[in-house]
């Protein structure tokens, strides 16, 4: 979970590799750094902490065209100036940058390295000084690299440079997300597009273990065996706007708000001229081949997963099951004998999700990616792809990408469901649109959000979100939005289960969190905020207009019951953003998290 950038060209480099950095800044914030190399030699400037603060060391009449930069989410070794990329052999030749974690580098450490002093804890380190050690042994810069690669086990996303050729980087991936940017007298190395969308919008998709020679005037792609790869560049299809702040103070602000348009832009792409929705035929086709259907997915994609359980099973009558990938990959149930997975992930390049899609595909099993990132590696490797059109996503706590993959869902639900000849009482197109309007309701009014997050969460070390039905998953939602930015402990919870054990917990003004959006089960929720009350806790319930009390604390706008998750999970959104505002945190990076989980 880490990013990578690589200039080499006509211009000086480190402007280009900081702005670049803190493009990619979501993908790990704890260190940074940037290697700069000219006719001199390389030289290299990190430090702990932000990018910011990398910027304030790097000397400012340094120049050189060309450099290769890093910012870090720590897997091994703990955050620090040491432990921070680029890292360099022991005779200063080879210099590196790293995003991935190489799961046998301390056999390779044993094996090949015993007279080798290393500077730090990394796995990074030992890939650089096996380099160095075939060099001296013999090999070229790039038989050394290619070498290199066929020892590692694991991720890996690499950037290298050689003071004995100040016109080449050499970069590797496997797994791990690497991308290759085109321009006229200059090329360029990003883990993600948005980058280095500063100096192109052209760039070429690096696959698994292949190598690439990187000069200024060209690109070379080749396998390990060391054959010759051709690939078309494709346009990034960004606007430098959508990947900045604005007048905002946070993007997580910025993206909450974006919302009503993220529905609306999702309504017209997945529409036909006649205004019916529409998906891929084959997709369509694989939904109903499929006995059972299979979600997979980790955090807040895989409590959307929950969500659209409900649409398929509800609406298309296709039963489903959800699970999470870190768990699936290694502890895989009973499949039934028509499978279809579903893979969804924000980035389309979560490692656990990634795991689990290698093993069905050697199955041969059918897969669909849901994701925000066309030619991501998710996508690119199941047999079909949904895209969310939500657009670049900069905060670390995911807001208008669960929406927008629950939109997804939805659409998925109503096309399967009448290709199956499935009659639902409702116009999904309208209802959805009635979800956008409801939705600028609600980010309209951020004073009640932040006045109730101050009375609710202020001072307090806990909190508890429940519900019954779906909306028991959009707390699930509520409770991990809570946690990872404002660092208070919280926890989502079926409202039947508390007197199973969780109401132990209820202390004198505990904050309980309740959701009523739903008629079936409005009662019976109301019921357990009673049972949690009578032990001393304060309630907060947010309900939907027509199911109202007056003891309610929020009323959202009514929508259609089985859409009540794409707005009754904003105020969640908005009364965490306060919480983590009021607490003084880091809203955009939370501590110990980066964006786009990388690593297993």
């Amino acid at each position: 979970m880490c990013g990578i950038v690589g200039y080499i060209g006509s211009q000086d480099s480190k402007e280009i590799l900081l702005k670049g950095l803190e493009k990619l800044e979501y993908r790990g914030y704890d260190s940074a750094g940037i290697a700069v190399m000219n006719d001199n030699g390389v030289q290299v400037f990190k430090e702990k902490g932000r990018i910011a603060d990398l910027r304030n060391i790097v000397d400012e009449d340094v120049m050189a065209n060309t450099g290769i930069g890093h910012t870090r989410w720590a897997t091994h070794g703990v955050p620090s100036k040491v432990n921070a990329h680029p890292h360099q052999s022991t005779s200063g030749r080879f210099t590196l940058v790293h995003n991935g974690v190489i799961e046998n580098y301390d056999i390779l450490k044993r094996e090949y390295l015993q007279g080798v002093t290393l500077k730090s804890d990394t796995d990074t380190e030992i890939i650089v000084q096996l380099i160095d050690l075939f060099v001296n042994e013999g090999s070229t810069t790039e038989e050394a690299f290619r070498k290199t690669l066929t020892l590692l086990k694991g991720s890996y996303a690499l950037a290298l440079l050689d003071v004995e050729n100040n016109e080449t980087i050499f970069v590797a991936k496997n797994k791990s997300p690497l991308l290759v940017g085109l321009g006229e007298t200059f090329n360029v190395v990003a883990s993600d597009a948005m980058a280095m969308l500063q100096v192109t919008d052209q760039y070429v998709e690096l696959m698994d273990k292949e190598i690439v020679i990187v000069t200024k005037n060209e690109v070379k792609i080749q396998n390990l065996n060391g054959d010759d790869i051709s690939r078309d560049p494709y346009t990034a299809e960004l606007d430098a706007s959508d990947i900045e702040k604005g007048t905002y103070p946070h993007y997580m602000l910025k993206e909450i708000d974006e919302q009503p348009l993220v529905m609306r832009k999702i309504i017209q792409k997945y529409q036909n001229d006649r205004g019916d929705l529409t998906i891929d035929q084959e997709i369509v086709d694989a939904m109903n081949d499929a006995d059972r259907i299979y979600i997979i997915a980790a955090g807040t994609s895989y409590h959307a997963g929950l969500v659209g359980k409900q649409f398929i099973e509800k609406m298309a009558k296709v039963p489903v099951e959800v699970h999470i990938s870190s768990e699936f990959g290694y502890n895989m149930p009973l499949l039934s004998e028509k499978p279809l997975f579903i893979f969804i992930s924000q980035s389309g390049e979560t490692a656990d999700s990634r795991g689990v899609l290698v093993n069905v595909k050697e199955m041969g099993h059918k897969a669909l990616t849901i994701t925000n990132v066309q030619g991501s590696t998710l996508s690119r490797e199941a047999d079909y792809t949904l895209l969310l059109y939500a657009g670049p996503e900069i905060a670390v706590a995911s807001t208008k990408a669960y929406t927008a993959q629950i939109a997804v869902l939805s659409i998925l639900a109503e096309v399967t469901a009448k290709s199956r000849g499935i009659d639902l009482d409702f116009n999904l197109v309208q209802e959805l649109g009635i979800v956008a309007n409801a939705m600028e309701v609600l980010c309209d009014a951020k004073e009640e959000f932040e006045e109730i997050s101050r009375k609710f969460l202020s001072t307090t070390r806990n909190a508890f979100f429940i519900g019954r039905g779906i909306d028991f998953y959009v707390g699930l939602e509520g409770a991990l939005k809570l946690k990872e930015i404002s660092y208070i402990q919280a926890e989502g919870f079926a409202g039947g289960e508390l007197k199973h054990g969780t109401i132990a917990l209820i202390e004198n003004g505990t904050p309980v969190i309740a959701l009523a959006t739903q008629e079936s089960v409005n009662l019976s929720i109301r019921g357990n905020v009673k049972e949690v009350v009578a032990r001393g806790a304060n309630p907060c319930i947010i309900s939907m207009k027509g199911l109202e009390t007056e003891e309610d604390s929020f009323i959202i706008p009514e929508v259609n019951g089985l859409l009540t998750p794409l707005i009754s999970v904003i105020p969640l959104q908005l009364i965490s953003y306060y919480a983590a505002l009021h607490r003084e945190c880091d809203v955009d990076k939370p501590r110990n998290l980066a964006k786009s989980v990388t690593v297993e």
